[in-house]
């Protein structure tokens, strides 16, 4: 299904922009006519939901212009719920404007998180950051699709989300949606660039400082880095 998917995205977006490049999960980076652009894309995120059946997985597709992130769509298409951005023009759920949640005290927060993928140390360093964010937060929650994850940040429907280990695919058009819905989204490190830096934590931008507090490690996490070439 992965395959299949991806394989309908890359013809149809190559047909409507064939000088494109593309950063797409299964086939990795494919050059393009015009170094420029590029279209970053999961064409199933949430695959092990798929998988058993579980109704909440994605396609995730943003437009990268220039190392910047211009255009983005993520799409649940068991809910028929198209969360959308452009750059600069706001965050859109089918046709209704997304804001960020105004929740401001982390006892009434609700965030999202997912678990590193196949790596002992990196969890063995992620579980008590998860207790302390769970000692105060109003609860969390692992759904496992950080895309529809992000979508649900920039709709208020969570108040934040994090994640290490994630791939630009995963996260790609989620980070325009939060920003573009008015939330914040740095790395947990503090870093700038959560498209490719490995750690993701997104937010309604008047919970980001509490919650940075609990889960930030105390050194940087070296998980390796993604080029963006």
């Amino acid at each position: 299904a992965d395959t299949k998917a991806e394989q309908i995205l890359f013809d149809e977006l190559k047909q409507v922009r064939p000088d494109f490049g593309f950063l797409i999960e299964e086939r990795g980076e494919v050059a393009g006519q015009t170094p420029r652009f590029r279209w970053v894309v999961d064409p199933l995120d949430g695959t092990t939901n798929f998988l058993h059946g579980l109704p909440h997985w994605a396609v995730s597709i943003a437009c990268e212009e220039a190392g910047k992130i211009t255009a983005a769509v993520v799409y649940d298409p068991i809910k028929d719920e198209l969360f959308w951005a452009e750059r600069g023009a706001g965050a859109w759920k089918n046709n209704n404007r997304l804001r960020v949640s105004a929740r401001k005290a982390i006892d009434e927060a609700l965030v999202g998180t997912g678990l590193p993928p196949g790596d002992t140390a990196a969890l063995d360093d992620y579980i008590p950051r998860l207790q302390k964010l769970m000692d105060k937060a109003a609860a969390v929650r692992r759904l496992g699709s950080a895309a529809l994850d992000l979508a649900y940040v920039a709709a208020g429907r969570y108040d934040g989300f994090f994640e290490i280990g994630l791939a630009p695919w995963d996260v790609a058009a989620g980070v325009l949606l939060v920003r573009e819905a008015g939330g914040m989204v740095t790395e947990i490190d503090g870093g700038e660039d959560p498209v490719y830096g490995r750690t993701i934590l997104a937010t309604n931008g008047m919970l980001h400082r509490d919650i940075n507090q609990l889960i930030r490690p105390p050194a940087k996490i070296k998980l390796g880095s993604t080029p963006k070439t």
